[in-house]
């Protein structure tokens, strides 16, 4: 997907996805019947708490399990556990790679925007999206809103209402980040929460296998330590993992705020907590979170 960096920005300056710009910081609100978390309602009082339900297992396409990581990874790219409410969110962010926007940062620049929006047109013809695809094609690999503009990011809120746009944004999401993680991490043997640590590092890092992507990472990660398929211990393989991101990470001045590791994924993981077991408490660039 994006050359190899992901396109959205966190709260924080220094914790931006995919380059240097105006972070966004979404102000909390109860969310409506359409947006509404399985999880619970986000409290607008400090720390953010949901209600999780019994979710326990290794598996995180458990959708108990799943919900978890949506909101774990939104903790750290929205400053809100309420990922749903990400559907419409749309601007540029200054990074060189066009509009950000969506539950994922799809880009208008890097092609998983065109993607989306292809997915989108091919599931609901004549959607008010689909009339800007000649322009998403032009601007493919730049930073132009030639075609787009202010008609372009309305139109993608009215699309966000539309049930048939999350849907494709929740496809795209699952076929280019989830599942491809999931799936490297159960080949690799890993539970629950490896399954999440390989697919947080994904949504920042884009799938490939530059050195500074997420295929990257794991070579770094193993010449270190071995995965439990090759007979080596989960947690000594995970620290190794979070080790070599953190690497990654403090490359680029975006990613120089490694709390999404630091002060939530090792706080797990120095637990014992291998299953992505709730209740969870963290925190993401200062921030405090609670899912229980």
């Amino acid at each position: 997907m994006r050359n190899g960096a992901p396109c959205r920005n966190g709260r924080s300056t220094t914790a931006l996805r995919c380059g240097l710009g105006i972070a966004s910081v979404f102000a909390l609100a109860i969310a409506t019947p359409a947006f509404a978390s399985p999880l619970g309602v986000v409290s607008p009082d400090s720390p953010q708490v949901v209600a999780a339900p019994a979710a326990s297992g290794g598996d995180l396409t458990d959708p108990a399990k799943k919900e978890v990581a949506m909101e774990l990874v939104s903790s750290a790219e929205n400053s809100s556990l309420n990922w749903k409410a990400q559907y419409s969110y749309i601007e540029d962010i200054g990074d060189g790679r066009g509009y950000t926007a969506g539950i994922i940062g799809f880009c208008s620049g890097t092609g998983d925007m065109l993607d989306l929006v292809e997915r989108y047109t091919n599931a609901k013809p004549g959607n008010v999206l689909a009339k800007y695809l000649p322009a998403l094609r032009k601007v493919n690999g730049s930073d132009s809103h030639a075609g787009l503009g202010n008609a372009f990011v309305s139109d993608w809120k009215k699309a966000a209402t539309d049930t048939a746009f999350r849907s494709a944004q929740d496809g795209e999401r699952d076929r280019v980040y989830f599942n491809p993680a999931v799936s490297q991490a159960k080949s690799d043997k890993l539970g629950a929460l490896g399954q999440f640590i390989y697919y947080d590092a994904i949504v920042m890092h884009g799938p490939g296998t530059s050195s500074d992507s997420f295929g990257g990472i794991r070579a770094a990660a193993m010449k270190k330590a071995k995965t439990p398929a090759q007979g080596g211990n989960e947690t000594a393989y995970l620290n190794a993992y979070l080790d070599a991101r953190k690497v990654v990470m403090k490359k680029e001045e975006a990613h120089s705020d490694t709390s999404r590791v630091d002060t939530e994924q090792r706080v797990f993981l120095n637990a014992g907590n291998l299953e992505l077991n709730t209740p969870l408490k963290w925190k993401v660039y200062g921030d405090s979170y609670e899912i229980n």
